[in-house]
C-alpha cells in the first residue's frame, strides 16, 4: 500500500512550497517526492505516475481526505465512494484501491516523517545553494531520497513485491482530467474558452455532433479522444501539436 501526504514549509529561504510525498506504508520507503506549488490532483496524477513508472501497478492508496481524493459530504464524514473526483476516477479505471485516512495514528506517523524532512532538507538545499523549484525537485528525488531511504526504510515482514508491471494503454492518457464534450457544427470542441479544431483525417469527414472526451494532461496539455482514437494533441492554448499525438513532457 501506498501512502501519499503533502506538507507545506518554507524548503527554500522566503518561499513556502509544499513537498508530496509516496511512501510504501508498511517499510516507509519514499518512492517519489517533488515540490509543487500546492498539493491537488495534478501532483497526485504526477506523483502515481512516477511510481508506476518505476516499479509497477500498486494495489492501494492511502491518503488522507482531501477534496481531490473524495468528495465527503459532511465535514469530518466519509467519504463518497460513488461520486468520485477526477483522481478517484483514474485510480477506478487503474483498478487501484483508494483508502482515505480516518485515525490519528495513520496523521501522526505522516507528521512524524516530514518533521524529519523539515529539519533536514532546508539545510541540504542552503547547503548547496538551491533557491528555484525546478532544480530543488531534482535534489530530492538524486540525492536526498535515497539517503533517506537508506537510513529509515524498515525491512518488509515478506520478501517479494506487490507491485504488477503496467503494460495497458499509455498512463498519461489514464493519469488525467478527463471532460466529456459534443463536438459543434464548426468541428471543433468547446472547453473552458478555447476552441479546439478537430484536424481531418482518413476516418470521418467530419466529428459534428459526436460525443468525445477532452483529456487535460497535467503539465496542461489537451487531446481530445472518440473512443478508443485519439484525434488529436494540443498545447495549452489550444494550438494543435502535430507530433504523433504523443504528449510533449
Amino acid at each position: 500500500m501506498i501512502h501519499q501526504d503533502g506538507s507545506t514549509h518554507e524548503w527554500v529561504w522566503g518561499q513556502e512550497w509544499d513537498l508530496i510525498v509516496r511512501m510504501d506504508d508498511a517499510t516507509s520507503e519514499h518512492y517519489s517526492m517533488f515540490f509543487v506549488e500546492e498539493e491537488g490532483a495534478i501532483s497526485s496524477f504526477q506523483g502515481v505516475q512516477e511510481v508506476i513508472e518505476k516499479h509497477g501497478l500498486l494495489a492501494s492508496f492511502y491518503s488522507d481526505r482531501g477534496s481531490h481524493y473524495g468528495y465527503t459530504p459532511e465535514a469530518g464524514g466519509k467519504v463518497d465512494k460513488q461520486n468520485l473526483t477526477q483522481f478517484g476516477q483514474a485510480m477506478k479505471r487503474l483498478g487501484i484501491e483508494m483508502i482515505a485516512a480516518y485515525s490519528p495514528e495513520a496523521r501522526g506517523r505522516s507528521e512524524r516523517t516530514f518533521r524529519t524532512h523539515q529539519e533536514r532538507l532546508p539545510k541540504e538545499l542552503a547547503l548547496v545553494g538551491i533557491t528555484d523549484m525546478a532544480i530543488a525537485n531534482w535534489y530530492p528525488k538524486e540525492v536526498y531520497m535515497p539517503a533517506f531511504n537508506a537510513e529509515f526504510m524498515q525491512p518488509a515482514r515478506e520478501e517479494g513485491s506487490t507491485f504488477v508491471p503496467w503494460i495497458g494503454e499509455e498512463l498519461a492518457d489514464i493519469l488525467c482530467e478527463r471532460h466529456e464534450r459534443v463536438v459543434g457544427h464548426d468541428n471543433c470542441v468547446s472547453f473552458e474558452g478555447l476552441k479546439l479544431q478537430i484536424p481531418a483525417d482518413r476516418h470521418r469527414c467530419h466529428y459534428v455532433k459526436a460525443k468525445v472526451i477532452v483529456l487535460r494532461y497535467p503539465n496542461g496539455q489537451m487531446a481530445i479522444m472518440h473512443g478508443p482514437r485519439k484525434l488529436a494533441t494540443y498545447d495549452s492554448s489550444g494550438k494543435e501539436i502535430k507530433l504523433n499525438n504523443k504528449v510533449v513532457a
